[in-house]
């Protein structure tokens, strides 16, 4: 199956000669092919989104809400087909499919709300017979550029949110699962949006570089690697774009000695290994605070993921993790944990009972580790575990904080004083107590630091719609000298 774009409400056929081949990465089988699209593909797609602006912004907020409540009605009758879509295209076992496509039909529901969120302020008599009031409008031609990692929830962080402002988007999923986000968007189309309100480009890199510089793009947002969400915003930033560049993450759980096992065990568990370990969210440092506990969390982290049943996830709704999400990333995770032994780590658990087809790779526990160390210090993005024994809070505190990414970490203690340190120290932006994934829902931004984010504004919650939108303020002054010299 070839795939076309997306282009003023209609498939569009395009000339390009490379085509990028979409896998089952549980099988290894090439199940549809994408197009390598380029400037011309991404030119016809922000001329139409542009010309939809006009008439879309201009709509009534109240029936732009109801559009987006009849999607949601819609996604929630295809939600079975677009989790199974997910798990074909990305991996991911049944359930976690159905958490993807659940934390994007969440921001939906709170961009259902726009009449309420871009309400402006008012303030009468701000000074002598004048007074104040803002409006948030929208933007124009919003991009969104996403990972492969969640092939639903993240796009549905950008464009439901920018089209219930008023604004039109063109979004460029991942080449490696484009499947999910045309179905996105052909539901969209069935809920009522008009031709050319929402738009999708495939392609890599010369259609990222291409909505960066389109002088028509308002915005660009995306989510991936550090590496190119810092070239995104450098690019997008120089030709005047407003930009929110999501990147990487080395998100750390710190175990104390007071902590609750079972739970604490079902939460670095489910934080390292779900997905296969492939989110920006992933738990993957461990920290266990003093010696003796630490052999002891080994022991228990080595034993529980020994019982994984790592399946091909599109037959067995039965398996506990997936596959990673082509071989060029099962040979590079491999190659990470082969490797770091030479550096003084020490494997003390490796799965390797995998399929023989697919992208699989074991979850892996690595002891032992050091701060100096690539296994702490870079993402992995896998099934990878790195262990370190600080012998305190203060040690371990310091030791996160001096990683150069910024996303989330999580303490697991029965102490509030512990509990207050870490949360008040902890440089990062999106912190957990006693919970695996500290992961915000749709009302509140995804509050990404330091090396995980380029930008100011961030995705979902109030800030996403600050970011998509911009605020007029108006001055007025209607005082009884003016009505008069009227002679009314």
């Amino acid at each position: 199956m070839k795939l076309n774009n997306l282009i003023d409400g209609e498939s569009s056929d395009t000339s390009t000669a490379q085509w990028g081949d979409v896998f089952n990465p549980s099988r290894g089988e090439v199940i549809a092919q994408v197009p390598m699209s380029g400037p011309t593909e991404v030119d016809a797609a922000v001329q139409s989104a542009a010309q939809a602006f006009l008439a879309w912004s201009g709509l009534p907020v109240p029936k732009r809400a109801a559009i987006l409540f009849e999607y949601k009605r819609l996604l929630e009758i295809h939600f079975d087909e677009l989790a199974q879509l997910v798990t074909r295209e990305n991996g991911k076992t049944l359930e976690e499919a159905g958490g993807d496509v659940r934390r994007g039909i969440e921001v939906v529901d709170f961009a259902c709300g726009i009449a309420h969120l871009s309400k402006g302020e008012s303030l009468p008599r701000v000074a002598d017979q004048i007074d104040a009031m803002t409006m948030r409008e929208p933007i124009g031609v919003c991009a969104g550029i996403t990972p492969f990692n969640f092939p639903a929830m993240v796009p549905m962080w950008m464009f439901p949110l920018a089209i219930a402002c008023g604004n039109t988007f063109v979004l460029k999923p991942s080449e490696k699962v484009p499947l999910t986000a045309m179905r996105l968007a052909e539901i969209f189309l069935a809920a009522g949006l008009p031709p050319g309100v929402f738009n999708v480009v495939h392609g890599g890199r010369e259609v990222v570089d291409a909505l960066c510089r389109h002088p028509k793009v308002a915005s660009v947002s995306f989510v991936g690697s550090s590496h190119v969400a810092k070239h995104v915003y450098t690019l997008a930033s120089a030709h005047g774009k407003r930009c929110q560049a999501a990147g990487g993450a080395k998100n750390v759980l710190l175990v104390m000695p007071d902590a609750e096992p079972d739970s604490t065990l079902r939460a670095i568990l489910g934080s390292s290994f779900g997905c296969a370990g492939q989110r920006c969210m992933a738990g993957s440092v461990l920290m266990v605070v003093g010696s003796k506990p630490a052999d002891e969390w080994r022991e228990r982290v080595s034993e529980a993921i020994a019982a994984f049943k790592v399946d091909d996830t599109s037959t067995n709704a039965a398996a506990d993790m997936g596959p990673v999400i082509d071989a060029a990333a099962q040979g590079r995770i491999n190659n990470v944990i082969d490797n770091a032994p030479s550096s003084g780590a020490d494997v003390a658990y490796r799965g390797d009972a995998l399929p023989t087809k697919g992208f699989f790779v074991g979850p892996t526990l690595l002891d032992r580790v050091q701060p100096q160390m690539s296994v702490f210090q870079e993402e992995i993005f896998g099934p990878v575990l790195s262990m370190l024994r600080p012998e305190s809070l203060d040690e371990a505190i310091g030791t996160m904080n001096s990683l150069s990414f910024g996303n989330g970490a999580t303490i697991f203690t029965s102490s509030g004083a512990a509990a207050r340190q870490f949360t008040s120290e902890m440089q990062c932006g999106m912190l957990g107590v006693n919970i695996g994934v500290p992961a915000p829902m749709a009302p509140f931004a995804f509050s990404g630091w330091n090396g995980s984010f380029y930008g100011d504004l961030h995705v979902q919650g109030n800030e996403g719609v600050m970011f998509y939108t911009r605020q007029r303020v108006i001055l007025s002054r209607w005082d009884k000298g003016y009505v008069r010299a009227q002679g009314w």
